[in-house]
């Protein structure tokens, strides 16, 4: 009986158990190369946040056949989990195997907090402008601008007119990240995403 076989069976039956399809994200059997993998794994790695999904499992091999031996699929989410730690969508990232990382997926208001804020609280400026909300349903609008009154609530701030537009637009350049670029239904996606972070707000409060 080939030991190291039989034990790195048991070590994938462990991990099946503890994590599941749904918290596994596999970059290793498909051979995608190291920016396809980025590709799948950040918008994954955004919509398991907003699932509050918790501690994931993301493969990426060893990349022993790659030239000098050094896994660049591994090299490249390694990057980009430190991006997204940055991003207040990652909260720690430990070596699972030479071939896997565990990621522990940050609270979704971490999301909110990235960036500096003013002297008198509020939010940095906006990097898009408000063409960016043209289109919208009246009603995920409507979920929309109560998200945004919500999170400057949570700093103690009232805003004005401008400053909630402001948070509006701030809010959805955020909420765009957890999209898919092949999302079938972006307006159904938006609204529960919008709705998934004002969860998150009222139970902290």
């Amino acid at each position: 009986m080939d030991v190291r076989r039989t034990s790195g069976g048991v070590a994938r039956a462990l991990d099946e158990a503890r994590f599941g399809p749904a918290r596994t994200l596999d970059l290793r059997t498909s051979l995608p190369t190291a920016s396809e993998a980025m590709r799948r794994a950040e918008p994954w790695l955004r919509e398991r946040q907003m699932a509050r999904a918790g501690d994931v499992l993301v493969i990426t091999g060893r990349g022993l056949g790659s030239p000098g031996g050094v896994g660049m699929v591994r090299a490249a989410i390694e990057s980009l989990l430190t991006r997204l730690r940055r991003a207040g969508v990652v909260a720690r990232v430990r070596t699972h195997t030479p071939g896997s990382f565990v990621v522990e997926l940050a609270p979704i208001r971490a999301l909110f907090e990235v960036g500096p804020r003013s002297r008198r609280g509020t939010r940095p400026a906006p990097t898009m402008d408000a063409t960016a909300l043209v289109g919208l349903d009246a009603p995920t609008l409507r979920d929309l601008r109560q998200l945004s009154e919500y999170s400057l609530a949570a700093l103690g701030v009232v805003g004005d007119a401008r400053l909630v537009e402001d948070e509006m637009l701030r809010q959805f350049s955020v909420l765009a990240g957890g999209m898919a670029p092949d999302e079938t239904d972006r307006e159904a996606r938006l609204r529960f995403l919008i709705s998934a972070a004002r969860a998150a707000y009222e139970d902290d409060a």
